[in-house]
C-alpha cells in the first residue's frame, strides 16, 4: 500500500518558520520525483516546489529563497523547509509523486496534507 504522510504543519506568526515532511512508504521512493502543491482557502492546487531523482530542485517564483526542498532517500522522507513565512503561505500543503514536475491537475500518488497557517 503506497503511503505519503505530510507532518510538521501548525499556526506560525507572519516571518516565523516550519519544517514540513513527507514519510514516504509502499514505492521506489528513490527512483521518482517528488513535490510539494498547495492549496489556499477557496483556490485551486499551486505547484511548490520540486525535486528530481538526482536531488535537482525547482521552485514556483512565489516561494523562490524563502523555501527550500530536500529528500533523504535513506529514509523515504521529502522535506519542505518555510522561512519567512507570509499571510498568503496559508494553505493545506501536498507531497506528491507528480507525472511531471509541475503537474498541479493529476498525480501518480498524494498525501492527505498538513495545514500551515500564517497569522499574527
Amino acid at each position: 500500500e503506497v503511503k505519503l504522510l505530510e507532518s510538521g504543519g501548525g499556526l506560525v506568526r507572519p516571518g516565523g518558520s516550519l519544517r514540513l515532511s513527507c514519510a514516504a512508504s509502499g514505492f521506489n521512493f528513490v527512483g521518482y520525483s517528488m513535490s510539494w502543491v498547495r492549496q489556499a482557502p477557496g483556490k485551486g492546487l499551486e505547484w511548490v516546489s520540486a525535486v528530481d531523482s538526482i536531488g535537482t530542485t525547482y521552485y514556483a517564483d512565489s516561494v523562490l529563497g524563502r523555501f527550500t526542498i530536500s529528500r533523504d532517500n535513506a529514509k523515504n522522507t521529502l522535506y519542505l523547509q518555510l522561512n519567512s513565512l507570509k499571510t498568503e503561505d496559508t494553505a493545506i500543503y501536498y507531497c506528491a509523486v507528480p507525472p511531471a514536475l509541475r503537474s498541479t491537475d493529476e498525480f501518480i500518488y498524494r498525501g492527505q496534507g498538513t495545514q500551515v497557517t500564517v497569522s499574527s
